[in-house]
């Protein structure tokens, strides 16, 4: 029975679409840098229950290795798990990217797997899947380890910026092309604790990196 695919495209269709205009407003102190609220707690809350939900569906009677991206992933892989009410094991995967600004340069592994993950059904978390090159180096160096089978799991689907062939098995919100920031995501290592997900103004990304178009953060998810 093992053998089985897994029923995800449900959860793919079902993800919302997040509008460039969010009627929620910034809290006052971030009123300066973050232009608006793109998706609130309470939205992300929810989602990630019914995330969860599908996920045990899916994993339930299988050997389950939960491997997260560091570090974006941490606030969101907290809440996913604890909603996850099933055996699993976690580790953890690091990349760097070697170049300048937003734009990439060229990634390396930061932090190795310690599990072994041979003849396992992995779920790979992600923050964030942008242009796709993150995701599809993970794949691979993943698929060398032979796992039995892996899934992946993106908090934030950003379908217009996408480079390479590579799709989200379950997906929180589908996003428009805007440089997002909060409950995990950065810029410059900052914004990382605002418990939404909120739009960051261009004069900010552009401060620090000037010329460069709004890739998202520092690694090209």
């Amino acid at each position: 029975m093992f053998d089985a695919p897994f029923l995800v495209t449900s959860v793919k269709r079902s993800a919302p679409r997040i509008s460039a205009r969010a009627p929620a407003r910034v809290p006052p102190r971030w009123r300066t840098e973050v232009e608006r609220v793109l998706i609130t707690e309470e939205q992300i809350a929810q989602r990630i229950r019914k995330m969860s939900r599908q996920i045990v569906l899916d994993f339930t009677g299988r050997e389950m290795v939960v491997v997260a991206v560091l570090n974006g992933t941490v606030m969101f892989l907290a809440d996913l798990i604890r909603n996850l009410s099933l055996p699993l094991r976690l580790d953890f995967i690091g990349l760097s990217s070697y170049g300048l600004g937003t734009e990439s340069g060229e990634l390396v592994f930061t932090k190795e797997l310690r599990l072994d993950v041979r003849g396992r059904d992995v779920l790979l978390v992600d923050d964030i899947l942008d242009t796709g090159k993150t995701l599809q180096v993970v794949l691979r160096k993943l698929h060398a380890l032979k796992p039995r089978r892996i899934q992946t799991c993106v908090l934030l689907n950003k379908a217009a910026r996408r480079t390479q062939q590579v799709e989200a098995d379950y997906i929180g919100f589908h996003i428009p092309d805007v440089f997002v920031v909060g409950y995990g995501l950065d810029f410059a290592e900052r914004y990382r604790n605002l418990p939404f997900i909120g739009v960051l103004y261009p004069h900010v990304y552009e401060a620090r990196v000037p010329g460069s178009p709004p890739a998202q953060n520092l690694i090209p998810e």
